[in-house]
């Protein structure tokens, strides 16, 4: 029997970056989340929710950045040099988040600071991860298996766009998990923040999805072209889908419906997913 170790240790790294998506998700979410919730009590019951689980969540991303330098390290030598500015900003807002997280709670005067810390260090890890993510679909400049690109080249209008969708995506996942952890006046603030959330998220996906194809014209061929169309098209129909039952499951206040029908659609899944079919 012949073991196909690049595409099982693909398969491990794209497990590996899903699992943090959906896990740190909403632990940025709810960061983001802090300018809604009020001073004190709200932003305490809050962050008790992710207190036990929040730096566990991060090691799926120290599993995928990891592996992706033992295993292809051409692949990590190209990317990272393209990425280098957003993906520092991204772990410096990973450890302003982190300091903030337990500095809130043994200085009491200086809270609302620490609070602030917390809400911009998850505001800028999470804008990061997406344009580094639209960087990458739009393609990196390669010459003779070395980055060919400029210190700029990642920040362009579509990854900005995508690093919105990515933010907004965050927000509904953390306001999703409130509903589905907190009772009283947090819970209520998270059920009126996920409905405009969901319709925002809805709107950018659509414009990400329909600007994709025209970022090159092999994109265009490779996803309305027969037969790789059909790998596409489940896409629209899963997000249509789950979209209509996340609404529904907000309207009627079903407090465990909306995080678990959220997982199927956050953008970096439907990113990673669309990463992989531009390249079939």
């Amino acid at each position: 029997m012949v073991f196909d170790l690049p595409l099982i240790w693909s398969l491990i790294i794209a497990f590996a970056v899903l699992a943090y998506v959906l896990l740190d998700g909403f632990d940025l979410g709810i960061g983001i989340l802090f300018p809604v919730l009020d001073k004190g009590g709200e932003r305490d019951y809050a962050m008790n929710t992710i207190a036990p689980v929040w730096d566990g969540n991060e090691t799926w991303l120290v599993l995928g950045g990891g592996g992706l330098f033992a295993v292809f390290p051409l692949a990590y030598a190209v990317v990272l040099p393209a990425l280098y500015a957003p993906l520092t900003i991204m772990l410096l807002g990973l450890v302003f988040r982190g300091v903030a997280f337990e500095y809130r709670w043994r200085s009491i005067d200086s809270q609302g600071k620490w609070d602030f810390a917390f809400f911009e260090g998850s505001l800028a890890a999470a804008l990061c991860q997406g344009i580094a993510l639209g960087a990458l679909v739009q393609g990196i400049s390669i010459v003779d298996r070395a980055y060919a690109g400029g210190w700029w080249n990642w920040l362009t209008p579509f990854s900005l766009l995508t690093g919105m969708a990515v933010v907004v995506g965050y927000v509904l996942l953390g306001s999703t998990w409130l509903i589905l952890k907190t009772l009283g006046p947090v819970q209520e603030k998270a059920y009126s923040v996920a409905k405009p959330a969901l319709w925002s998220l809805l709107f950018l996906i659509g414009v990400v999805s329909l600007w994709t194809p025209f970022l090159n014209p092999a994109f265009m061929d490779r996803w309305f072209s027969v037969p790789r169309v059909f790998y596409t098209a489940p896409v629209p129909i899963m997000v249509c889908l789950v979209a209509w039952c996340l609404f529904r499951g907000l309207k009627l206040k079903r407090d465990w419906q909306p995080f678990g029908w959220l997982s199927r659609i956050n953008p970096p899944y439907l990113g990673l997913y669309r990463l992989c079919l531009l390249g079939f």
